[in-house]
């Protein structure tokens, strides 16, 4: 929220005019009387208090005679008190009773103790209420605007500017109609004091100590409320620009930042990216933005008029929809045309197509797999390698049988890797880990809480080919693997998809004792997103293609293959079960579906009427597609490349040739539809 740049450090008197010794003896007179709150006052029952302010309270109350409900302001805090600014607001607020877009003032009691002046009643929320809850509607900020320069219209007629137009001085009455309100801070346009609002609403020349009130100070305040009705921010306010001010001495001192801020900051343009804000709306905001007072709107008026030209030009829209008629019957006729030809090219590109996509999806996914094997093989060798660097022989600086320095060691390794990775566009690492003999973690990186706890239940410690019961007491009875490989798939703790760790045995100098074992996880559904672009396009962002052509992964290696990665298997998906063994019911692959699978790698390694494993989770991917396999012989695992059988032999290229025959007659058609399409919107265009 906007502050007010007055600092309450600097002097009050600074902004307060000068007065005369009758006047000042007045004030001392008014400020020594009592300050308590009567439960009546001039024919008004007080009902509640509805606020409070430095200089008093503002009061709900109901007129005796009619029963209307009005706010009674009472200046109970008299300490300080400018009776004479007091004074010239009342008379202000009089001047424009007869607006219907002012807050009316209904009555003066400046002989009361505590002085008085009743407003009418507005029991809505202010704009500044309604900003707290988001943006505003295009169409209600638009009328709040038109309510406001109205409002500034009769005002400035009067020689009155208010000089703090800001959300929350714009009161919104029962039919949901904007008044202005709050002339605390006005000027009349013969005055040559300065007058102050409120950061990011005030215009940069108003933020001086010595500048002369002008009607562009008003036009200014308004287009910053309207640009913050819109996207819900004020313009050029940043958490940068409230350290700035705040770190400002002194009230100049503000407001030199302030101003410098403005001039300094590129011109606010979020409001063109909102819906519904069309050429006009944003080109009258910027109108009034402009920082240079000579280059802004000149007045309210200005504003009501653009306004009201941009109702005008939108109710003769209509005119644009009948310039949308010819396109649309051309497309009518366009499909008319289609539907007698299509059939016949349909048949004739089916088969073609068909076999084209097959072909495709086959080259795919051996390419996937060969390249996942080639990525597991070539990472699993990089961390034999490693793990022949880590034994040392026994003595004062061995820990575990490892070297030393083994920590920093693979740390640097580590950093170094996925360096190189990350220069290859290849999937890094989600960890390293090394573990004991014993099943031990005693490193790991990124560090967590895992070390020093045991892991050897989990397969790719000991390389049983099953997880063991994470309670089981070890400590000697499970070994080690002696061999390097891939793990059982589990499911990570920070996305819930599925991961594997590719595991070696560190052995000892003489190759007699595993010392323990070193991994490296990584994501499956990384691991594959790289091919997964490749397949659709490296630029492609349809939806349609994402869902229309992807891979998938099986596991083959327990009793009950199941799906590793799937389009479907989203972090977003998988988060909401939390439950393992209803995830392992959803993506475990039927007897039927396993035997289908095993049929195609051992024939032609394709599928004509292939089913998704998850059709019945999400009918998205019911129907008949297409699918390529191929093994992945590394780790056991089956890739698939399907896509949606009636997009793959969609025959769209031999429609093309089709279409070209009646392309003769569309133009002439579409040409006759464009002449007529013509004359009527002249004709519309000359009776409006």
């Amino acid at each position: 929220m906007s502050t007010s740049p007055q600092d309450p450090d600097s002097p009050s008197l600074e902004m307060t005019p000068v007065q005369d010794e009758q006047a000042l003896d007045e004030s001392r007179q008014l400020s020594l009387r009592s300050g308590r709150v009567p439960n009546s006052v001039g024919g008004y029952d007080v009902l509640r208090c509805l606020g409070e302010g430095s200089f008093g309270m503002v009061w709900l109350a109901r007129e005796r005679k009619t029963g209307r409900h009005v706010a009674i302001k009472f200046f109970t805090n008299r300490r300080g008190l400018d009776w004479t600014l007091l004074t010239r607001e009342v008379e202000k607020l009089a001047a424009l009773d007869t607006s219907r877009d002012v807050v009316r003032l209904i009555d003066v009691g400046w002989d009361h103790d505590p002085p008085y002046f009743v407003m009418e009643y507005l029991p809505r929320e202010s704009v500044a209420s309604l900003l707290e809850a988001g943006p505003i509607p295009v169409a209600q900020a638009v009328e709040i605007t038109k309510s406001v320069a109205r409002a500034l219209v009769h005002a400035h007629g009067a020689g009155i500017l208010h000089c703090d137009i800001k959300p929350a001085n714009i009161l919104l009455d029962h039919g949901d109609e904007a008044r202005l309100g709050d002339f605390g801070q006005s000027r009349l346009t013969s005055d040559q004091s300065p007058a102050l609002g409120t950061f990011y609403y005030m215009a940069p020349e108003q933020a001086t100590m010595d500048a002369i009130p002008g009607v562009r100070w008003d036009v200014y305040a308004l287009g910053a409320v309207l640009y913050h009705m819109l996207t819900g921010a004020t313009p050029y306010q940043s958490d940068e620009a409230e350290q700035l001010i705040a770190k400002a001495t002194g009230l100049s001192d503000r407001l030199r930042v302030y101003r410098e801020i403005i001039e300094s900051s590129p011109v606010p343009n979020d409001h063109r990216n909102v819906e519904g804000v069309d050429r006009a709306l944003a080109s009258l905001i910027d109108d009034c933005l402009k920082r240079n007072p000579s280059e802004r709107v000149p007045n309210p008026q200005v504003i009501l008029d653009r306004l009201e030209q941009r109702e005008i030009n939108r109710s003769r829209r209509p005119l644009i929809f009948l310039g949308f008629l010819g396109p649309v019957l051309f497309m009518l006729m366009l499909a008319w045309i289609a539907s007698t030809a299509v059939p016949e090219a349909v048949q004739e590109a089916e088969l073609n197509l068909f076999e084209r996509a097959l072909t495709s999806d086959e080259a795919t996914v051996r390419l996937l797999a060969s390249s996942v094997d080639q990525e597991l093989l070539e990472r699993t060798d990089e961390l034999v390698r490693l793990a022949a660097r880590l034994p040392e022989e026994a003595g004062e600086g061995s820990l575990f049988g490892f070297r030393e320095d083994y920590s920093e060691f693979l740390d640097q390794w580590r950093e170094e890797t996925d360096n190189r990775f990350r220069k290859q566009k290849r999937t890094r690492d989600a960890s390293l880990f090394l573990t004991d003999r014993a099943g031990i973690q005693i490193y790991r990186n990124p560090w967590d809480n895992s070390i020093g706890h045991s892991f050897a239940y989990r397969d790719y410690f000991h390389d049983l080919g099953r997880e063991l019961e994470r309670s089981r007491r070890v400590g000697g009875e499970v070994q080690p693997r002696k061999t390097a490989g891939v793990s059982l798939a589990f499911r990570s703790s920070n996305t819930n998809q599925y991961m594997v760790a590719v595991a070696v045995p560190v052995w000892n100098t003489e190759r007699t004792e595993v010392l323990g074992v070193l991994a490296r996880t990584i994501h499956l559904t990384e691991l594959l997103s790289q091919w997964e672009r490749r397949i659709r396009g490296v630029d492609s962002t349809d939806d349609h293609s994402e869902q229309d052509r992807f891979l998938s992964l099986v596991d083959m290696r327990e009793e009950k293959p199941f799906l590793l990665d799937h389009q479907w298997m989203s972090a977003q998906n998988l988060s909401k079960l939390s439950d393992n063994e209803m995830i392992r019911q959803k993506i475990e692959l039927s007897k039927q579906e396993t035997e289908v699978m095993q049929n195609a790698l051992k024939g032609k390694r394709f599928i004509t009427n292939y089913k998704d494993p998850l059709a019945d989770v999400d009918e998205k991917y019911q129907g008949e597609w297409l699918a390529a396999v191929a093994e992945i012989s590394s780790a056991n695992w089956i890739a698939i490349v399907q896509e949606r059988r009636s997009e793959a032999v969609a025959p769209m290229d031999e429609l093309r040739a089709i279409f070209i025959r009646y392309g003769q007659l569309m133009v002439v058609v579409f040409a006759a539809m464009l002449a007529v399409l013509g004359w009527i919107i002249r004709r519309v265009s000359n009776r409006a």
